[in-house]
């Protein structure tokens, strides 16, 4: 009877931890998605406004590191070009994930208007995203080309 208890406990313990692993998979594909398309879009009209407001979805310094290339380099050359910026992912995908801690690989593509290029230009990259999870939220913690 004990066993037949403490293996009901294990199982149900293992279904619920896998059910956790399930929602930090896709919660922390959907936050890394939303957080780096608003990090890397932006249009010299409001670059100054939009772009800090993506730090409220970062994590430790690199949330500072990220305030400090807004404020002087990407705010300043986005309005001395004209540069306006859409960023969407393409696809993404789980590289490693626990229930506090997750890496994602993104695909991301984005067009490039300028005063001196108004015809969009296309790019595209491969993004690996760091990801924490602080309470019930996902931050970003770092955004490293690949």
């Amino acid at each position: 009877m004990v066993a037949m208890l403490g293996a009901a406990g294990w199982f149900g313990y293992d279904a619920w931890h896998l059910k956790q692993l399930d929602h930090a998979r896709t919660d922390s594909v959907a936050a890394a998605r939303k957080t780096v398309e608003s990090m890397f879009s932006y249009d010299f009209n409001s670059v100054d406004k939009a772009l800090p407001k993506v730090a409220d979805d970062l994590s430790g310094g690199f949330k500072d590191d990220y305030l400090k290339l807004v404020n002087e380099s990407i705010a300043p050359g986005a309005k001395e070009k004209q540069l306006t910026v859409i960023a969407s992912t393409q696809a993404g995908g789980v590289i490693d994930v626990d229930t506090k801690h997750a890496k994602v690989l993104l695909f991301l593509n984005q067009m490039t208007t300028s005063k001196d290029n108004p015809q969009a230009t296309a790019s595209g990259s491969r993004v690996r995203v760091d990801l924490d999870k602080s309470g019930d939220r996902w931050l970003v913690s770092e955004v490293t080309p690949i």
